[in-house]
């Protein structure tokens, strides 16, 4: 399974961006996604994550800011990220999990995408 992911791009602080994941395959269908990212110099975190019911789980430091969501087929998964600040810049990766539901820990995906870089100017 491949993941493709898109969207990112430099934004001011207090924008917004979408990023989207695509999946080569309905893999994806019956698993969690997750999105993370990785900031220079620091290890990757967990931002969130959408399980194969549509229930959505949030890292505390983009709770009420960003959105997870997914399109009918379940092989595309969007991150609309809202009111961004210079602390959100960062490498953001998307993931399927290993069951249809997941939580915050890495070891719970399986197949992660290449990344797509998020900068927020201040």
């Amino acid at each position: 399974v491949q993941l493709q992911a898109s969207g990112g791009g430099l934004v001011q602080a207090g924008g917004s961006l979408r990023l989207s994941c695509t999946a080569s395959r309905r893999t994806s269908t019956n698993n969690a996604m997750g999105w993370f990212r990785q900031a220079p110099g620091k290890e990757r975190e967990f931002v969130g994550r959408i399980n194969w019911n549509g229930s959505t789980y949030y890292a505390d430091s983009v709770k009420g800011r960003f959105t997870i969501s997914r399109d009918n087929a379940k092989t595309t998964v969007f991150l609309q990220m809202n009111s961004l600040s210079p602390d959100d810049t960062a490498v953001y990766f998307c993931a399927v999990g290993l069951r249809p539901y997941a939580g915050w820990d890495p070891s719970e995906y399986r197949y992660w995408g290449q990344g797509t870089l998020v900068t927020v100017s201040s």
